[in-house]
């Protein structure tokens, strides 16, 4: 009678990652004379920054890679207490799934992209971005999640995803211009910001004082690998100019990745960043930075600037209230 194992790997691999997986265990067995019966299973996790426990408990698919009805049904077994309002696990064979995890990202990173391309022929052509959104969003086959325009994406998921599915392409002799597109598009994107602000102060940014509000790449999560944050910052010490920053999470993430810089001062408060800074800036839509004192704003700042890089505020009412803002694709 021999053993039976199952060897799940959870994580985002290269397609054909499993057969090699198979291989090498095989080999080892092999040499060392035993005979374990076992299957390679490829269940990509779907997990959100943020929310990984809520995703978890209450996934919305469960992806099952495996060429064996038995494991199948093994893993069925598994996920049987997260699946019991209607049946979510969807099962293919392995080189499917490992993909499928891929394909999920990278088209979610095309969304976005594609809305910030479209935010730049809006700036360009007078239209409302906003407007746009609402009237492509409420056609059920395109639907509202991901096509909030912005400064870019960032995160370890979206830009390696996209990366790496190129990668294999290419690496198979296939040009994917498409997932070229986006991760070029998005680099782009993230010097939006700078080129706005290089802009309404006529490219003489030197000595200037920027307040910015986010540096996490998203709300919910400290993590700031690949964030639009360090982008804009970089450019703007370049330039000469000082950064006053604030979020809720990231700060110690900040300090690990920068150190003592002479141009970055971290504070305690969004109010803190505001002091004598010659333009606000907002990057992450944190959930503290929506409905702000904006009298407040006005008194700190040398000069009432804002820049909105994720379309937080009313464009008519800045401007009634006497405020210079910029933010994306909205005239």
């Amino acid at each position: 009678m021999t053993d039976y194992r199952v060897i799940v790997d959870k994580s985002t691999v290269p397609v054909g990652t499993a057969d090699k997986v198979s291989k090498t265990v095989n080999d080892v067995l092999g040499k060392r004379g035993l005979n374990t019966e076992f299957d390679v299973v490829s269940n990509p996790e779907f997990l959100k920054e943020g929310a990984a426990l809520d995703d978890f408990m209450k996934p919305d698919r469960i992806v099952i890679g495996t060429d064996n009805p038995r494991t199948t049904e093994l893993l069925r077994e598994l996920y049987a207490p997260f699946n019991r309002n209607h049946d979510r696990l969807v099962a293919m064979d392995i080189r499917s799934a490992e993909l499928t995890k891929y394909a999920a990202n990278a088209m979610l990173a095309t969304k976005i992209t594609f809305m910030n391309e479209l935010s730049n022929l809006a700036d360009l052509l007078g239209a409302d971005i906003e407007n746009v959104r609402l009237g492509i969003g409420s056609d059920p086959r395109i639907g509202y999640h991901f096509i909030y325009p912005g400064c870019g994406y960032g995160g370890s998921c979206f830009p390696k995803d996209v990366q790496a599915l190129e990668r294999a392409a290419n690496e198979i002799g296939y040009k994917a211009e498409l997932l070229s597109a986006v991760e070029a598009v998005n680099l782009r994107q993230k010097q939006i910001m700078f080129n706005k602000i290089s802009q309404h102060f006529g490219g003489d940014l030197a000595g200037k004082t920027i307040a910015l509000w986010g540096l996490a790449f998203k709300p919910n999560t400290d993590d700031m690998r690949a964030a639009p944050s360090r982008a804009l910052m970089e450019r703007l010490w370049e330039a000469g100019v000082r950064v006053q920053a604030y979020d809720p999470e990231a700060m110690d993430e900040a300090k690990r990745i920068y150190g003592e810089h002479a141009d970055l001062t971290l504070v305690d408060s969004p109010e803190a960043a505001l002091t004598d800074a010659d333009a606000l800036v907002v990057v992450t839509e944190w959930s503290t930075f929506r409905s702000p004192d904006f009298e407040q704003i006005k008194t700190r700042l040398s000069q009432p600037t804002i820049f909105d890089g994720r379309n937080l505020y009313d464009p008519a009412r800045l401007r009634a209230d006497g405020f210079n803002y910029y933010c994306i694709g909205r005239p």
